[in-house]
């Protein structure tokens, strides 16, 4: 059995150092038979920890009727986390947030006669009543009994948005813990929230971090996010400044290692502010984060969602029940790196970059410290001076450099010369032009089998079997080897080609760059194409998989083909009525294929947009600019939808990013539908 703790500056598992990739996935926004699927496709991405929270109202919305069938199967999620080979953290509440109605809690438990979170007996009781309830479900499932569930988090941002602050708040949390752990929840890690003032009550703490913040109450541009600045300073202000709490944090920060929850994998749209998310938006926050010492990068999301149906009432936050936003109904995709139908985005491959690297070399950079010089930048609205950070252990390390700001324009930097102290020498990097947009991080005496690389204008991705280092460049790599490399290689390819980089594991290990995503499975390696895949190898296969040939050589790689696998689908569409407030048009698909999944894909404009089947509303999106993607093969290949698309007003108090031509004083209108297919071809 594998073990788990924490020291003052790291995680560790097996008594090593231990940087975990970790993302958020809600078990009961996304359908039971899609699970496996998405927990493999986070796996393939560099995740190998999923945190979920146990959201209380979509389990007892009616007060004594559990519900754990179906997408709510607490039970079942946790084995397919252990079948799938990723650890679980189960964030239990009972409050959660999560742009959950009433932040998770159900109705019945708002109309009791006795104050909610704060320190009385019957709220006490009536969360044991939950936790135990809870604990039934993953019985089990524990690391202890062989399952794959290793920490547990109590409540969420208690003392921060809403709950009580102080001695009286750290002893709420610390009774809500013993109450977990009565009703079973013996776990090695339980972890808390830790900004904002946040109480933690001893409990491991862990930060976020979010690029925007559209549950900001302006409809204007806001500051520049902090989060892109290097900094030993782990809270951000922005995170819940919708409730108006909280300052700071509340633990000693050389107690407990800086590690990240909800660093923000996306973001999710509210109906007055819709900032659209880029995935460089993401890499270059996470970048930083890990300059400026983090040793747990954790996303939230990173595979979003849809809410499910409630029996009484719709259960998104909205501002009708007091909170301070209104969320679509169903659609909880939050722009994340695995989107609501489980599609690729653009963010998912911009952070796998990170993850591949920490997946060989974390173990070593959990030692390093994070050393920020004085001449950093120490507000994000400093867009002169250059942004970069060293995270060494004395003898070797990496520069990390961070030269975006989201949604600004940062000084271009010419001939930068940077330089790292160590305690026996000083190492100077060549002389470097730093663009608008650009960052990255560069090793320094990187040991290479019996070899040290003493800088690299490179960034490192990953070690084939262990011996070959693959490196990434847009420039000049410029690698300075004191040494012969022997028995070792280092292998450069391009950003784009890195972003597309797969490595898997056949009868040896294999770097595989391929535009599609390639899974690896239990028993299988599936590649999700639109009918043809161009995979470019190394080593060369060792057997040619049924279905590929071989057709050339570039460089170290061996590329090979698929054949065209056509699967093809027409789509139509008709406005059937129209008044100044929407516009209603009947869809209509001819299926000639069947493929794996078809993507609707809708380019409209207009406040919002519902699609329909048989009456009843089976999507919803808030229009923030990108095109709107639905799978269809979870509402089993419609033939006829009605997409309604609500009126966008001229005047509307709204923040975009971009505004729509609006000819007139509103805009209602479907511009274009197509349809993509998803094809599953196996290696």
């Amino acid at each position: 059995m594998d073990s788990y703790g924490y020291r003052s500056k790291y995680l560790i598992k097996n008594n090593k150092p231990w940087f975990p990739i970790m993302g958020e996935m809600h078990y009961s926004r996304v359908p039971k038979d899609c699970w496996q699927d998405y927990l493999y496709k986070m796996k393939a991405g560099g995740v190998n920890v999923v945190s979920t929270y146990c959201i209380w109202i979509h389990h007892e919305e009616i007060e004594g009727h559990y519900d754990f069938d179906g997408n709510k199967d607490l039970h079942q999620f946790a084995k397919t986390c252990g079948k799938c080979g990723i650890e679980l953290i189960v964030r239990i509440g009972p409050w959660s947030h999560g742009e959950a109605r009433n932040g998770g809690f159900p109705d019945w438990l708002l109309k009791k006669p006795f104050q909610l979170r704060v320190n009385n007996s019957e709220y006490f009781e009536t969360i044991r009543t939950y936790y135990k309830k809870l604990y039934e479900q993953v019985d089990g499932l524990l690391l202890k009994q062989g399952g794959p569930i290793i920490g547990v988090q109590i409540e969420n941002e208690y003392g921060h948005c809403g709950g009580l602050q102080g001695e009286e708040g750290e002893n709420h949390m610390k009774i809500l813990t013993d109450m977990a752990k009565e009703s079973g929840f013996d776990v090695p890690i339980y972890t808390a929230t830790g900004w904002g003032g946040a109480v933690t009550g001893g409990l491991l703490p862990v930060m976020g971090g979010y690029c925007e913040a559209p549950w900001d109450a302006r409809i204007t541009e806001i500051e520049p996010s902090v989060n892109y600045i290097f900094t030993h300073e782990r809270n951000d202000h922005n995170i819940g400044s919708d409730y108006g709490f909280g300052h700071g944090i509340t633990f000693d920060i050389n107690q407990f290692p800086f590690l990240t929850a909800e660093l923000g994998g996306g973001l999710q749209v509210t109906k007055h502010r819709r900032p659209r998310v880029k995935g460089s938006d993401i890499g270059a926050m996470s970048l930083a984060k890990m300059g400026s010492g983090v040793n747990l990068l954790g996303y939230y999301m990173y595979c979003g969602g849809t809410n499910p149906k409630g029996i009484l009432t719709t259960l998104q936050e909205t501002k009708a029940t007091g909170y301070p936003n209104d969320l679509p109904e169903l659609s909880y995709d939050f722009q994340a790196a695995i989107g609501e139908y489980g599609q690729v985005s653009d963010t998912y491959k911009e952070i796998k970059l990170l993850a591949m690297f920490i997946r060989d070399f974390g173990e070593e950079l959990c030692e390093m410290l994070a050393v920020i010089p004085s001449e950093n930048p120490t507000t994000p609205n400093d867009l002169k001076h250059l942004r970069y950070s060293f995270r060494h252990n004395g003898s070797r390390g990496y520069i990390f450099v961070n030269n975006y700001q989201r949604r600004r324009i940062m000084s271009v930097h010419h001939n930068a010369m940077l330089e790292v102290k160590l305690s026996n020498e000083n190492l100077k990097f060549p002389s470097m032009d730093i663009e608008n947009e650009e960052y990255f991080f560069y090793p320094f005496n990187m040991k290479i089998g019996n070899t040290i690389l003493k800088t690299a204008q490179a960034t490192p991705l990953c070690i084939i079997n262990k011996k070959s280092y693959v490196f990434y460049t847009d420039k000049e790599a410029n690698y300075c080897i004191e040494g012969m490399l022997e028995d070792y290689e280092i292998i450069t390819i391009s950003r784009n080609e890195a972003q597309n980089a797969w490595k898997i594991t056949l009868d040896k290990e294999y770097i595989v760059i391929c535009e599609n995503p390639v899974i690896q499975k239990e028993n299988t390696i599936e590649i999700l194409t639109q009918g043809k895949a161009n995979l470019c190898v190394y080593p060369a296969f060792s057997n040619i998989p049924t279905g590929f040939r071989e057709i050339g050589k570039q460089e170290e790689f061996t590329i090979y083909e698929s054949g065209e696998t056509c699967k093809k689908a027409t789509v139509k569409f008709d406005l059937i009525k129209q008044n100044k407030n929407s516009a209603l048009y009947e869809i209509s698909i001819d299926y000639l294929d069947i493929a794996d999944d078809y993507f609707l894909v809708m380019n409209y404009d207009g406040e919002s947009a519902q699609l329909s089947i048989d009456n009843e509303v089976i999507a919803d999106h808030f229009y923030y600019g990108d095109a709107w993607r639905v799978g269809l093969k979870r509402f089993g290949f419609p033939e006829k939808l009605i997409m309604e698309i609500n009126s966008l007003d001229k005047e509307a108090q709204i923040f975009l990013e971009k505004w729509p031509v609006i000819e007139g004083n509103r805009i209602m209108r479907l511009q274009e539908i197509t349809m993509d297919a998803e094809v599953i071809k196996t290696l």
